[in-house]
């Protein structure tokens, strides 16, 4: 994403709330330690709330019962700590487990790059290593797999679709990596908002669309923890928080979360075995490099990290990549699509320009880690 401020609506008006309009380059707080997440500041803030307006076709519900609710999700949730080396990074978060043998959803961000996966059931304290299934990273959805996991007690999953204004929501995960779940509610503000993101590790951005917006205060840790609806049905997977500059100025608390709709279309196509253009299967394979875009085409190579596979091969800084098994590679964006169809020890050939003009390849085994 680009540094400049992004005008971004809600889509359909109908659900929002009479035309709201978001201009807003926004903060995402997301599932994490200060190291591994999204987390921004607003580079400008102007928007209004309209009061949602519904025609009441019976009684108003009364109101959502936090105690009652979290009772009943919160058996179906895991803590999940991931980490990253050689860097030492890590970050904690939840997870929403589909399958009693061990299949768990969570956002993409709090495993982006894991080695190591550890799970800990909540209700039991028992604790498994995980590995991971797949993602879709523009989606911020991940599913992993527990292993030696049995019996395991599953979410409902419920119909985003069904959502309205106004709908009380609870957000219920491991805030602040504590270990024990939070539940925190509020009212549906937006049923299609677009945030964009900025990531801690590499400072980048992502705009993520479609997001369930809800007044709530969400917290550090929750996210890939559910969103769930009065009856205890997960309905959303929580996404992203309101950041610190938006709360100084006095707006929000708000939440995110993915639809649960979505987010269950990512877990099919992940099952199935087949990567897509957006879906990655199993756990992102790296070179261990930083690049930028080089000119007048390719990926330079700004650092080759000590100790991963580029450094080992004998890549150097200021040489850069122009293929990847014969396929042309002319930004860095190519070159990430080009590595997210490859596996870790998968065997990739480089086609490298040297800075003094000469042209070499040079083979080299992916390993597992952070995308570069």
């Amino acid at each position: 994403m680009h540094d400049d401020t992004r005008r971004m609506t809600g889509g359909d008006p109908s659900h929002t709330g009479g035309g709201r309009l978001l201009v807003l380059l926004f903060v995402a707080v997301l599932a994490v330690t200060a190291f591994l997440g999204y987390h921004g500041d607003l580079a400008r803030l102007s928007f209004h709330h309209d009061p949602p307006t519904a025609t009441l076709l019976g009684p108003p519900l009364p109101p959502l019962d936090t105690k009652l609710v979290s009772n009943v999700v919160e058996p179906a949730l895991v803590n999940i700590t991931a980490g990253i080396q050689p860097f030492g990074l890590g970050a904690a978060g939840t997870g929403i487990v589909l399958t009693a043998d061990g299949e768990v959803l969570t956002s993409h961000h709090v495993i982006k790059g894991a080695d190591t996966v550890k799970v800990t059931d909540v209700g039991t304290g028992a604790v498994y290593p995980a590995t991971v299934l797949g993602y879709d990273s523009g989606a911020d959805i991940a599913l992993i797999e527990l292993t030696g996991a049995h019996g395991l007690p599953i979410a409902r999953v419920g119909d985003s679709a069904a959502l309205r204004l106004g709908d009380q929501l609870l957000a219920i995960g491991n805030a602040g990596g504590t270990g024990s779940p939070t539940a925190v509610g509020g009212p549906v503000t937006n049923l299609d908002s677009t945030i964009v993101a900025r990531n801690e590790v590499d400072m980048s951005r992502k705009a993520l669309h479609g997001l369930i917006e809800v007044a709530a205060a969400v917290a550090a840790g929750q996210s890939g923890g559910a969103l769930a609806d009065r009856y205890g049905a997960v309905v959303g997977v929580v996404a992203a928080a309101s950041g610190d500059l938006q709360k100084a100025l006095g707006h929000g608390p708000e939440g995110y979360a993915v639809p649960i709709d979505s987010a269950m279309t990512v877990v099919r196509q992940i099952r199935s075995g087949t990567p897509t253009d957006t879906v990655h299967i199993g756990p992102t394979a790296t070179l261990g490099i930083l690049t930028s875009d080089a000119q007048p085409a390719g990926a330079r190579i700004d650092v080759a990290v000590y100790g991963q596979p580029a450094f080992a091969a004998g890549l150097t800084e200021g040489e850069v990549i122009t293929g990847v098994d014969g396929r042309a590679i002319s930004t860095t964006q190519m070159l990430k699509a080009a590595l997210n169809l490859h596996k870790p020890e998968d065997v990739v050939r480089l086609d490298l320009n040297e800075p003094g003009g000469g042209q070499r390849t040079v083979s080299v085994t992916l390993i597992a880690g952070p995308p570069n």
